[in-house]
């Protein structure tokens, strides 16, 4: 007697299954009609104010509803079996076939056929939304170079944000848990000013686009707003940093944090109140903005809401409210009078006041997750991060769904793009930094060697285009700001 192939063995075992399968879809299908007979007589004997002929078509609908959801039940216990056949028939090769593969062969044909018109229009969904996925191991040729260059340690605890001025003297601006906010000389590291007039938490820290005045954020639910006046120190020597490439990487323990015992704030000078308060919020107020032209500040809070303030008059001018969950960052564009804010309820939302007397409201729809932050690029572009581990590039002109998504391996915090270069920052819980282009191509990530890099979470990034010697910075829950020199090829650029 011929001994059967294993092969042709495999392809009986298929075909039991598959004929299995389709007895089990006709008895499921003989029974439809006793179960909608039983669903109606329960439906009869239960008091109802909908008309006799609703409730039938009712009935129906969810009939309907129930049985494609069996079918695609059933499909998919059939490709699966049918893959572990496969994959069993290629084990002595060393190969093995996922459903993704299978989905471009023959079985892709067979479901096209067995499946209703709902179930191919899941399928083009989601090949339609996962062909605009950008892999974040997707790296090119020439590698940008990070450079360490200065380090800003003074704070007695986590740094949340960091800010750079826009008017000369340019200076570096810390926002601490430690209820202060610092000003340092980015040249020396020197603290210049310290900032006491918050009882809570400072959240954000932002620059006056002409004045040398900053909008802080707190959580005594107040933003302050505040002059400052500094001269910067003579620059020192800057210690020889080597010269690292952004991929490298050595992990740290929580014993190699800076001591924060040596408070280099304590000899600069103190700011201990503000020019103005403004106070609306019910809750911690987590961010705050100017407008441009800076006659106008807006604040986003944990109460749900943003505000619009008068900065002359302190006086509210419109409340923003929509979100459903705590308000997390809020932006405004450099040159528009347009607002982002993003939110725990996983979207985030742009609101427009060119047109005085109306502002009109669009909701992005595209995290699984807190949207940690949103911030506007050059033109009609919007970059958000989420606690869902993507970072999404929007265009205003399109809502439905980003034009590129990075996903990494761990949840992103305020983000920062470097508008001339087209650079996205990105921040991350697990102590990394990494940068990316506006198309999703991964350029770099910050050193973490020699000691270098920051041991806990990083909270923010900051760009600074202009400066020659520190062109990005980041702060951290280790209680220090980095200021880093990235060399961007101009090979990438052109990308």
């Amino acid at each position: 007697m011929p001994i059967e192939s294993g092969s042709c063995a495999s392809a009986r075992q298929a075909k039991q299954k598959r004929k299995s399968h389709s007895l089990s879809i006709r008895r499921t299908n003989s029974s439809e009609q006793e179960r909608a007979g039983l669903q109606r007589d329960m439906l009869e004997g239960q008091d109802s104010k909908l008309p006799s002929s609703v409730r039938n078509t009712l009935l129906e609908l969810f009939g309907q509803i129930e049985r494609e959801f069996e079918n695609l039940y059933i499909e998919n216990l059939e490709l699966r079996r049918e893959i572990d056949t496969l994959n069993e028939r290629l084990a002595g090769e060393g190969q093995t076939i996922d459903g993704a593969e299978l989905s471009k062969g023959q079985l892709k044909t067979k479901a096209s056929h067995s499946t209703s018109q709902l179930s191919q229009k899941l399928k083009t969904t989601y090949k339609a939304s996962t062909s605009k996925i950008v892999s974040s191991f997707k790296t090119t040729t020439s590698r940008a170079i990070c450079q360490l260059v200065k380090e800003y340690v003074g704070h007695r605890d986590g740094i949340w944000d960091v800010s750079v001025a826009k008017t000369q003297p340019v200076v570096l601006g810390t926002a601490s848990a430690d209820h202060t906010a610092l000003l340092w000389s980015i040249e020396t590291g020197k603290c210049l000013v310290k900032y006491v007039g918050h009882v809570g938490s400072v959240n954000s820290i932002k620059f006056h686009p002409t004045e040398q005045v900053a909008l802080t954020a707190s959580g005594d639910q107040t933003a302050h707003i505040w002059r400052y006046i500094v001269q910067l120190p003579t620059p020192q020597p800057t210690a020889d940093c080597n010269q690292v490439s952004g991929e490298d990487e050595v992990e740290f323990s929580d014993k190699d944090e800076p001591d924060g015992d040596g408070d280099g704030s304590s000899d600069c000078p103190t700011v201990r109140a503000p020019l103005t308060s403004l106070k609306s919020h019910q809750g911690v107020v987590i961010a705050a903005d100017w407008l441009v032209g800076g006659k106008q500040a807006v604040t986003a809070s944990w109460d749900r809401t943003a505000n619009l303030y008068d900065v002359e008059t302190s006086e509210l001018v419109h409340s923003l409210t929509g979100h459903d969950q705590e308000l997390t960052h809020c932006c405004t564009h450099p040159t528009q009078r347009l607002v982002v804010t993003s939110s725990r309820d996983t979207t985030f939302r742009l609101w427009d006041f060119r047109d005085p007397s109306i502002h009109s409201v669009n909701v992005f729809q595209g995290h699984t997750d807190t949207v940690t932050s949103a911030v506007f690029t050059v033109g009609d572009n919007v970059v958000s991060g989420s606690d869902d581990r993507t970072v999404k590039v929007w265009d205003l002109k399109n809502m439905r769904s980003p034009i590129a998504t990075i996903r990494t391996d761990s949840a992103v915090n305020r983000i920062n793009v470097c508008v001339g270069q087209r650079i996205i920052a990105l921040p991350h819980d697990n102590r990394q930094v990494r940068l990316f282009d506006m198309s999703g191509v991964r350029l770099a990530r910050l050193p973490r060697s020699n000691r270098q890099g920051h041991r806990r979470m990083v909270c923010c990034s900051a760009w600074c285009e202009d400066h020659p010697i520190c062109n990005l910075f980041t702060c951290g829950f280790d209680r220090q700001a980095i200021g880093w020199n990235i060399n961007i090829p101009a090979l990438l650029q052109e990308k």
